[in-house]
C-alpha cells in the first residue's frame, strides 16, 4: 500500500505521541523470535541470546554500554525468558457496529476501524506481530499475525473496507479462528456484544484462555445506547432484521436504561470471571485518548 492509498482511517501525525507507548501483555506468552515480552520458556530463563536495536522510551537500564561505547549505536541485551509479541485483533462486523447516534455521529464501526487500524501500526512498530480477523455469523477477513509491512497494509485495508453485516451471533466465528490459529498469544476482541449469544461467545473465549492466550475486550459502546435521546417522537429501526418501533423515547427511557446497564454490567461479569481483561470504551472518548489510557495501564 503506497502512501496515496494508505488507509484513511490511520494518522501517522496524531499517533506520534504514543511512538513511545507500547503494548504489553500481562502474563507470559509464546513468540517465534526474541523481544520484549516474558516468554513461557523456564530453562535457560535470563541467559543472554541477542542484541537488538533500542527503541525510543524503553529503560535506559537495559542498554549495553560497552557496544554504545564502541560502535555508537545504541543497543539493548535480549535474555532466553524474552520473546515477541503475536496478537490478533478480532472485529465484531454484525449489524449493530453500524448505529452512530440520533444525529448523524460517527458509528461504532468507524470508531472500531481507527482504533484498530491505530493498533495494527503501534504493535508491529513494537517490533512484534499482529493479526486482523472479522467476526460475523462465520469467520470472514483474515490476515495471520505478522509485522512484515505489506502484509500490515493488507490488514489496514481490510479494516477500511469492512461494512456491517445482518448477523445477531458471533460465537462460531470465534471456534473457528481459535481452529486456525498456530500459536499462543494475546487475542482483542473489539465489540459491542449485542448479539444473542453472548454467553456462547465468551463460551468461545474460553477456549483461547485454556490454551494460555491472554485474551482482551474492549466493549464498545456509543452514548445514545446508554441514554436514549430527548425527542417528542422516534422511530426505532433494527440492524440486524429486526423489528420497527414508533413512540416517545420518554415511554420507554427508564426500563430500556434499566435493561441496557443490565447488558453491560454480564459483559463486564462474564469477561472477568473468564479471565479476561475487560475494558469499556465509549465512543463519546476520542479513540486516541482511549488507546493512550489503555496503553498507560498496561504498562503499569
Amino acid at each position: 500500500m503506497t502512501p496515496a492509498t494508505a488507509s484513511p482511517y490511520l494518522d501517522l501525525r496524531a499517533l506520534a505521541p504514543l511512538a513511545q507507548l507500547r503494548f504489553t501483555t500481562r502474563r507470559r506468552i509464546d513468540g517465534a523470535y526474541s523481544g520484549r515480552h516474558r516468554s513461557r520458556q523456564q530453562g535457560g530463563a535470563g541467559e543472554f541470546v541477542d542484541f537488538r536495536e533500542y527503541t525510543g522510551g524503553e529503560d535506559l537500564r537495559r542498554l549495553d554500554w560497552k557496544v554504545f561505547a564502541r560502535t555508537g549505536k545504541a543497543f539493548v541485551r535480549l535474555h532466553q525468558d524474552e520473546t515477541n509479541l503475536l496478537c490478533t485483533l478480532a472485529l465484531d462486523g454484525s449489524g449493530s457496529m453500524g448505529f452512530g447516534g440520533f444525529d448523524g455521529q460517527a458509528s461504532k464501526l468507524e470508531y472500531m476501524q481507527y482504533l484498530s487500524t491505530a493498533l495494527t501500526h503501534l504493535i508491529t512498530q513494537g517490533q512484534d506481530q499482529v493479526g486482523v480477523a472479522v467476526l460475523g455469523e462465520d469467520l470472514g477477513e483474515y490476515c495471520p499475525p505478522s509485522s512484515a509491512a505489506t502484509n500490515v497494509a493488507v490488514m489496514q485495508e481490510a479494516i477500511a473496507k469492512l461494512q456491517p453485516q445482518p448477523s445477531t451471533v458471533m460465537a462460531e466465528s470465534l471456534r473457528r479462528l481459535f481452529e486456525r490459529s498456530k500459536n499462543r498469544g494475546v487475542l482483542m476482541l473489539l465489540s459491542d456484544f449485542l448479539m444473542d449469544d453472548v454467553e456462547d461467545v465468551f463460551a468461545a473465549l474460553r477456549l483461547y484462555r485454556q490454551r494460555g492466550w491472554e485474551v482482551v475486550v474492549l466493549h464498545l459502546v456509543h452514548p445514545d445506547e446508554e441514554r436514549l435521546p430527548m425527542g417528542a417522537a422516534f422511530r426505532f429501526e433494527g440492524m440486524e432484521d429486526d423489528a420497527v418501533i414508533a413512540c416517545t423515547p420518554a415511554d420507554i427511557r427508564t426500563e430500556y436504561q434499566k435493561h441496557f446497564a443490565e447488558h453491560m454490567s454480564v459483559v463486564r461479569r462474564l469477561a472477568l470471571a473468564d479471565g479476561c481483561d475487560y475494558r469499556l470504551a465509549s465512543t463519546a472518548v476520542p479513540y486516541l485518548q482511549v488507546l493512550q489510557g489503555f496503553l498507560m495501564e498496561r504498562a503499569g
